[in-house]
């Protein structure tokens, strides 16, 4: 195993802060898929954010959680909308995954096809799937806001698209080779 803190490794670190950069490094070694979830922005127009930190909560009812950076547009859009669609990327669509990573660019949107779903917030086109859930609580999370939603649509693309994952920086596939044109960020 390796530690990237020598004073883990002597043994003597118990009870001193743990680095940002560390923490980000540690995590990265756990593969996530990839995610862009919008809402409907206070304008009425679309909103979104690539996001990984997504999880599903419960089967019953059906939860779906989703943390997002305290300053983030989406999260105040999804707030103040209460609804918000998590929408999972397939492997080809880094492109959108990299889109939706910008901050604050109402451009995003340009080009990129997508319909209203049941909650009015959008779906996007071609990804392999779709859940749109309602606000049910929010927690604090540091230095995130943790949103917890009750699923209220699903929709799948049906095909055998595989999922774009991110894993230690860059994106990555289940057949072990990076996706063409994968982006590398950090190690």
């Amino acid at each position: 195993m390796t530690t990237t803190d020598p004073r883990v490794a002597d043994g003597d670190a118990r009870g001193q802060e743990l680095s940002a950069a560390d923490f980000r490094h540690a995590i990265g070694h756990f593969a996530t898929g990839v995610t862009v979830v919008t809402s409907v922005g206070i304008d009425g127009g679309p909103v979104g954010t690539t996001a990984n930190a997504v999880s599903s909560l419960s089967l019953d009812p059906p939860l779906i959680l989703v943390c997002f950076d305290r300053s983030s547009q989406t999260l105040e859009a999804v707030l103040a909308h209460g609804a918000f669609a998590v929408n999972v990327l397939g492997a080809r669509q880094q492109h959108l995954s990299a889109n939706f990573a910008r901050r604050g660019l109402a451009a995003a949107w340009d080009g990129v096809r997508h319909r209203r779903g049941w909650t009015g917030s959008p779906r996007l086109d071609g990804v392999i799937a779709s859940l749109e859930a309602t606000v049910e609580h929010r927690l604090e999370g540091g230095d995130h806001e943790i949103i917890v939603g009750r699923v209220r649509e699903v929709e799948t693309s049906g095909d055998d698209a595989a999922p774009l994952v991110f894993w230690r920086g860059s994106y990555a596939s289940l057949g072990g080779d990076p996706p063409a044109g994968s982006l590398r960020r950090g190690a």
